[in-house]
């Protein structure tokens, strides 16, 4: 059986800390600022981690990632 690839996607997206949580940056952040009020900016400044639900479908889409 071949090896499993990683999601290119993914690998773009997210990292692994050390404690092995998956930090993402949180959606909404792209464009059209003016219109979102300036509490909802900037709280999705910092980043966040993936849920306990999709930790392990996660990890296994960037196991090659460190």
């Amino acid at each position: 059986m071949p090896k499993m690839k990683t999601h290119s996607g993914s690998k773009k997206r997210m990292k692994r800390t050390a404690s092995g949580k998956v930090k993402v940056p949180h959606a909404h952040r792209g464009h059209l600022l003016t219109n979102k009020n300036k509490s909802a900016r900037r709280a999705h400044r910092s980043a966040t981690f993936v849920s306990k639900s999709d930790l392990k479908r996660i990890k296994k889409q960037i196991s090659n990632i460190k």
